[in-house]
């Protein structure tokens, strides 16, 4: 069965990555559910994936809280049928020294990223174990894999949490026929890059030592993705993809 016949759910849909990914996957052929608290804003994304005549199914879901995923999930279910492959693109981004971050703040991190990525490979593993056939992909970040810089350190430490995870579940899962596989985006021009409070400065400094010169593109991310998902990755499993224009090698 090609990935044309599958149904995707990916979480964080509603724009930046998230959205890209879903548009690629819908190009792709597959049915696909968008998982996000801005349910207004995966609405309006469902509806593009649909003009590429794809069945797509915007739901609200807190990828933080198990229930409302649980919830979600089975929305999905009910309308497009068993999940194959699952994209945990749900983030959050912010810039806090770590003698200035709250308990709440670094659990918050945490939660959306790490636990997020937890509950929802939970919700939808079952369908694919019984198709023995699944992919899941998970975004991770450069900052997970060199520390990020000042200001990032619950970041790195939710996006390193996801790279153990991917490595592990890669060898849990590949028995089953599922593969999984993580990526460590560099810098992306994104709305939640706009709301991180990065500094202005410091973005020009990134673009300036990427050796390609410029900003990374959802696009970029969502072509990786697309290849990770696809029959020709089943060999390609546990493994960290970084497409970050040569910024970390």
């Amino acid at each position: 069965m090609g990935t044309a016949r599958r149904t995707a759910i990916v979480t964080g849909g509603a724009s930046g990555i998230g959205r890209a990914v879903v548009l690629r996957l819908a190009k792709d052929g597959m049915d696909v559910g968008l998982l996000d608290v801005d349910v207004a804003g995966a609405g309006w994304v469902a509806a593009e994936a649909a003009a590429a005549g794809r069945r797509a199914v915007a739901v609200e879901g807190d990828v933080a809280a198990a229930a409302s995923v649980a919830t979600a999930v089975e929305r999905v279910r009910g309308q497009l049928g068993p999940v194959h492959v699952l994209v945990n693109a749900a983030g959050i981004a912010s810039f806090v020294p770590f003698q200035e971050m709250t308990e709440e703040v670094w659990d918050r991190m945490i939660a959306v990223h790490l636990k997020g990525a937890y509950n929802c490979t939970r919700a939808v593993l079952p369908d694919m174990v019984a198709a023995r056939w699944g992919r899941i992909v998970n975004l991770a970040s450069v900052a997970g894999l060199n520390g990020g810089g000042p200001g990032l350190s619950h970041y790195a430490a939710a996006k390193s949490g996801i790279i153990g995870l991917t490595k592990t579940l890669g060898m849990e899962l590949g028995p089953h026929g599922i593969t999984v596989n993580a990526i460590a985006p560099g810098l992306i021009d994104t709305p939640l890059l706009d709301r991180s409070g990065m500094p202005p400065e410091a973005r020009r400094t990134v673009v300036d030592r990427t050796p390609v010169g410029r900003i990374g593109q959802p696009d970029d991310i969502a072509a990786a993705c697309a290849f990770l998902v696809s029959e020709e990755a089943s060999f390609v499993t546990g493994q960290v993809v970084s497409p970050n224009g040569g910024t970390w090698t």
